[in-house]
């Protein structure tokens, strides 16, 4: 954002003023400077905004860090009693960890590729294998597991590229068709925006090319020396142009294949199924449109098919075939059709897997001689196995699930030619499994569980059921607790959710819970609106004018567990991060007494002022997910939700409140302004903690541990809110 002459000015005398944080008492909460600013719609509305100065896009001023380091001070003071839980439970979570641990390799190209930690290391290694034989997956991951790494080609060792740095992050990276040079993508603060650097796989030389302020996200052309990617605003950050870099020449002279000038889009590109096309998808909330062009012989992108609001479709190529996923024709849970190669229309599509008003298409992973559907139905994911080639009737099956509650999806299946699925599978009680299954046979082999060292599922039981909503509505709910679990009223219970984008969350594992569970805590999922668990419907029921039914069903679970007595009416927390902090933020203002503590990270909580501000990245991108505000009648809706604009003097619960200085999806200074008003308005004696991770971005520190101790810190804080016993059972 480049500012006013009067903003800039301002952040001008604020870089040079003493800082003004009325407490310098780091035992007392701060309380900065009020100061007066009008934010304006087009269409005339006003809202004084008091805190609107500690917005500082360059991440620089003397006023506003002084602020941020006093609040990190005041929760230095508020958690030192509980430092000694903090690291108690630090050392639970990360004594789980197998720490030399390894993924399942997947073979691609004659290589087994694989990740794999080393003990006490915070970054993977990225590491293959040539094939040959005698060597398949199980054996290598057994090789890497006892620490024989004979043969083993290094492609990043993240550990010797993170020395040194507060922050770092591979977010991408991608290998030539002829297997010798590595591109990369690389964060050095959380911004995601990164530089792409490349490696020379034969000599471990990086070449001195580098291109900067780009995405994570590459794909070679198949010379072995053309790359495209797509680069990023500088700005807004918003995905814009596609360009192709060929290796060892000036990046000023990159092509430039690509521009989207409708900010409205998301922009990616990849590679088809059978490797065939290089793609450029663009996707808003509510349409989609592809192009593509060949791999062998890049030129001209064309369009599969233009553009049309409210028709969403992605494609993948396969034996001669598109194979399109697509909510056209009216098919809101999606369907299934084909499309000849050279198809530029809807035209040619033909309906092949029907739309179905009680199954969601979730996505479709393309095989020789079948085709693997990933659907929802009644909030569960499941695997359905067609048999046959695409747009053929063949014989079908599900893939069986073994629990009433889990989740389930498709592993690494990088090569079609096979007869062998993975997929993964995980629940509340389950640690995360990949299995294989053969098609042909039936046969279904196991080929990890994640280790989680010291942990017997038999201690855990896993409950699925439904709450009723306000309206109605039945609501999908997830459970876990600790074997011996008295459903008595008395419990204390952790409540997560995140309900928007069409995000759906599903019960997976989750080994930080571990430490709940065993101090007697129930943990729960509400799988409310706003997602997509229950199909197309209930997202669209959960944004733009129906956003406020994500807030009342958490409310509603919450208010169903607390009546059937699987939590005390005064022990129940509620965590949420980003669109879930949004959440939290709403609950907090629509019903306080329902919850002692509530836990946000990185929230979305001032929903208006970001929204009419197009420079701030994802604005644009999500108007129709929110709303644009320019328009007043969205405005007015978003303005009864937004939790910063709603807080009111009342009492308010305990809260931990976190955020990282250069996170670039929702600006440190939502959260900053929201806990400053929240100081001056809750009239209770709760505590409220804000930390500002001064390094990181939008997903915390980097680092497999480092993230860790952020949630024993602030698992800490909830359980000295709610009186959990600090011992664990044993």
């Amino acid at each position: 954002m480049k500012p006013s002459l009067l903003l800039a000015a301002l952040l001008m005398s604020l870089s040079t003023a003493a800082p003004n944080v009325a407490s310098a008492d780091p035992a007392a909460p701060p309380d900065v400077d009020q100061r007066p600013h009008v934010v304006k719609a087009p269409h005339g509305a006003e809202r004084q905004d008091e805190y609107y100065w500690l917005r500082d896009d360059e991440r620089e001023d003397k006023a506003m860090l002084a602020y941020l380091q006093a609040e990190n001070a005041y929760a230095d003071k508020v958690m030192a009693p509980l430092k000694p839980l903090e690291d108690t439970l630090y050392e639970e979570i990360v004594g789980r960890i197998k720490q030399d641990d390894s993924s399942v390799p997947y073979r691609k190209h004659g290589w087994w590729y694989y990740t794999r930690f080393a003990t006490g290391q915070d970054y993977p290694v990225y590491g293959r294998r040539r094939d040959a034989g005698g060597i398949d997956a199980l054996s290598i991951q057994k090789a890497n597991d006892g620490g024989d790494f004979a043969g083993e080609q290094v492609l990043l060792d993240v550990n010797a590229l993170a020395a040194g740095k507060d922050y770092y992050n591979v977010g991408d990276w991608e290998v030539t068709r002829d297997d010798k040079v590595l591109a990369y993508a690389e964060d050095l603060n959380g911004r995601r925006q990164y530089t792409v650097r490349f490696r020379d796989l034969e000599t471990g030389e990086l070449y001195p090319d580098q291109i900067k302020g780009v995405s994570a996200n590459l794909v070679w052309a198949d010379d072995n020396r053309t790359l495209f990617y797509v680069e990023n605003d500088p700005e807004t950050l918003l995905t814009v142009r596609v360009k192709k870099h060929v290796l060892g020449t000036p990046v000023a002279d990159d092509v430039l294949v690509y521009e989207e000038h409708d900010d409205s889009f998301y922009m990616g590109i990849g590679k088809t199924r059978d490797e065939q096309f290089i793609c450029i998808g663009v996707q808003s909330t509510v349409s989609s449109e592809l192009r593509c062009t060949p791999a062998a012989a890049p030129g001209e992108f064309a369009v599969l098919a233009p553009r049309e609001r409210d028709v969403e479709y992605d494609a993948d190529h396969h034996d001669g075939r598109w194979v399109i996923v697509t909510n056209a024709d009216g098919a809101k849970n999606f369907k299934v059709v084909t499309a000849p190669t050279g198809s530029t229309s809807r035209k040619d599509w033909k309906d092949w897997i029907a739309h179905r008003d009680d199954v969601f298409i979730d996505g479709i992973e393309l095989f020789d001689g079948f085709t693997v559907i990933g659907e929802r139905s009644e909030g569960l994911e499941r695997l359905r196995i067609v048999r046959g080639a695409p747009g053929q009737a063949g014989e079908e099956e599900y893939v069986k699930a073994d629990e009433p509650a889990y989740s389930m999806g498709l592993a690494a299946n990088a090569e079609p030619d096979t007869e062998l699925v993975r997929y993964e599978y995980t629940s509340m009680t389950t640690p995360g499994t990949v299995y294989e299954l053969n098609v042909r046979t039936g046969e279904r082999r196991l080929l990890k569980r994640d280790p989680v060292i010291g942990y017997d599922p038999d201690q855990y039981v896993t409950e699925r059921l439904w709450a009723t909503a306000r309206d109605g509505t039945r609501v999908p709910v997830s459970l876990v607790y600790r074997k011996g679990f008295q459903r008595d009223g008395s419990a204390a219970l952790l409540q997560y959710a995140y309900g928007s984008y069409g995000s759906s969350t599903d019960p997976g594992f989750n080994s930080t819970v571990v430490s709940l569970l065993d101090r007697g805590m129930v943990y729960a999922i509400a799988h409310i609106r706003g997602g997509q668990e229950m199909g197309r419907a209930w997202y669209d029921d959960g944004k733009l004018f129906n956003k406020k039914n994500t807030f009342t069903d958490f409310i509603d679970v919450t208010r169903f567990l607390v009546e059937h007595k699987y939590a005390a009416p005064d022990r129940v927390a509620a965590y949420g991060g980003s669109a879930g902090g949004l959440l939290m933020g709403a609950i907090a203002n629509m019903a306080p007494d329902t919850y002692h503590v509530i836990l946000s990270q990185v929230p979305f909580v001032d929903v208006v002022t970001t929204m009419l501000d197009p420079s701030i990245p994802l604005t644009t991108n999500e108007y129709d997910e929110w709303g644009n505000p320019e328009q007043k009648d969205y405005y007015d809706y978003m303005l009864s939700y937004s939790p910063y604009d709603n807080l009111k003097a009342q009492a308010y619960p305990a809260m931990f409140v976190g955020t990282g200085l250069w996170d670039s999806q929702v600006q440190y200074w939502e959260p900053a302004k929201y806990v400053a008003r929240l100081r001056d308005l809750d009239t209770s004696d709760n505590t409220v903690v804000f930390r500002t991770n001064m390094e990181a971005g939008h997903g915390g520190k980097s680092g497999r541990f480092r993230r860790y101790r952020e949630r024993a810190e602030m698992y800490a804080f909830m359980l000295d809110q709610l009186g959990v016993k600090a011992e664990a059972a044993r």
